[in-house]
């Protein structure tokens, strides 16, 4: 498995929000069923990971949920369909799904909930397209 880097000293972070539509591969460091690495009382339910070259305010890569995955697995390209943008954290997180997948914002919230409930976020997705009647 892969190990975050992290940098104390960075002149740019990585903006998460260009991500959103866009095709991404993740390096998954704590896969589906594993324990958090500072709390052995949660368990990822998800494939969570990072976006390799990219940093993010807390001096490590840009985190990523994967959702619509469910095997461990250790990289994985996906379209980027959201991003959690934590207003008490300062630490955005992408959400990454198979490519024709889709998610609510009510299922991601619930997918993501085992550890965004200790924080205060906003949830940033695309429009969703509606499909015409005739």
């Amino acid at each position: 498995m892969s190990r975050r880097r992290t940098c104390s000293s960075v002149s740019a972070y990585t903006n998460a929000r260009p991500f959103l539509g866009q095709t991404v591969t993740v390096t998954i460091d704590r896969p589906l069923g594993s324990a958090h690495p500072r709390h052995s009382d949660i368990y990822y339910p998800v494939n969570y990971g990072f976006v390799p070259g990219t940093i993010s305010p807390d001096g490590a890569e840009l985190d990523v949920s994967l959702l619509g995955v469910f095997t461990p697995v250790e990289t994985f390209t996906g379209l980027c369909i959201g991003v959690i943008h934590r207003t008490n954290n300062d630490d955005d997180k992408l959400i990454v799904v198979p490519d024709g997948k889709t998610y609510s914002r009510s299922q991601i919230r619930a997918l993501t909930e085992f550890q965004e409930r200790f924080f205060t976020s906003t949830l940033i997705t695309l429009p969703r397209t509606r499909k015409r009647t005739t």
